[in-house]
């Protein structure tokens, strides 16, 4: 009945893949990102199953666990009970799609450490900055998996071994093989050049004098740069939120289209507040996330147009930022 599986190209991605292709016994898997499906650039069937992210136009199961795709389906007036498979505001999309099979069947006790670590990972739960460094089995599949590749295609091929190996093997066992080991290598020496990179483009916006929210303007780069924007956290531990801004990238040509992601601090999750950048994204109507983390996209029309609403967003992110 089901023949293929539509999935993000994340750890949280890779890990509902591998449940779904375990229990539904599919072995074609094809990964992309949220603004492929939502500007329906994908073919999709009924005979196709979606994970982790936005509800196509048409497919045969969807899981999900984004607010703010629940809130484009009660724009289109869709109720998310009507669809086949499962939503529901979880720590991972990995998660949904575990509770969803369990109910029907039993499944593997290795899948527990896997569900647990993509919770922690996709929501950035971590207690502390400490606790975030320290090295686990998911942590290092998930470095595994940010290596940066020559082509598309090299990683998602690596991506599609990776749910094939999750799929039948415990995570623990997958993060001590030679292949995964070797990337983990390779990622912490891209960490180091990162981190070198972070140093030169963080700013504050001048308003912000106790400097709360780090800025990583990367729209001087007229190539993709990789950083991970958490890496931040490392130079400016005070800071309660991070945000990225960066041009997107089209056939590896540079557009006027702007990438924002923003993440709050490990350090937050230790205290009381009612921070979400999940609620700022929706509020300025540009994307969606979690409340620890969220993304968005503004497009602009020339590259002066580009440089006003950079400027524009960014303090809009942070009034806002600001005030909850």
């Amino acid at each position: 009945m089901f023949k293929r599986i539509i999935t993000h190209s994340d750890f949280d991605g890779v890990a509902s893949a591998a449940l779904c292709s375990h229990t539904m016994n599919i072995s074609i898997i094809t990964f992309t990102q949220p603004r492929i499906i939502s500007d329906a650039l994908i073919s999709l069937t009924t005979e196709d199953i979606v994970c982790d992210l936005p509800y196509p136009l048409e497919c045969g199961m969807w899981f999900d666990h984004h607010e703010g795709n629940l809130e484009d389906l009660n724009y289109r007036k869709i109720d998310p009970a009507t669809i086949a498979g499962r939503f529901a505001v979880k720590d991972s999309c990995a998660r949904v799609v575990y509770e969803y099979f369990l109910e029907k069947q039993t499944l593997p006790d290795f899948f527990k450490e896997l569900v647990d670590e993509a919770d922690i990972i996709d929501s950035f739960n971590y207690s502390s900055i400490e606790d975030w460094r320290r090295e686990t089995p998911g942590k290092i599949v998930d470095a595994a998996i940010k290596v940066t590749e020559d082509s598309q295609e090299v990683k998602w091929q690596f991506l599609k071994s990776l749910v094939m190996l999750l799929k039948e093997r415990p995570l623990n066992e997958v993060a001590k093989l030679p292949g995964i080991t070797k990337r983990y290598r390779k990622y912490l020496a891209e960490e180091q050049e990162m981190m070198n990179k972070i140093r030169t483009d963080i700013t504050f916006l001048p308003q912000d004098e106790n400097q709360q929210l780090m800025i990583i303007d990367l729209t001087k780069y007229n190539r993709r740069p990789f950083i991970m924007k958490n890496l931040a956290y490392m130079i400016h531990p005070q800071a309660l939120a991070v945000v990225q801004v960066s041009n997107l990238f089209r056939n590896n040509v540079k557009s006027n289209d702007l990438s924002f992601s923003i993440s709050l601090s490990v350090n937050l999750n230790s205290m009381q507040h009612n921070k979400d950048v999940g609620e700022i994204m929706r509020q300025l109507n540009i994307g969606n996330g979690h409340a620890g983390a969220a993304s968005g996209l503004v497009y602009g029309d020339s590259k002066e147009d580009m440089l006003k609403k950079k400027a524009k967003t960014l303090e809009s992110i942070y009034n806002i930022f600001i005030k909850q």
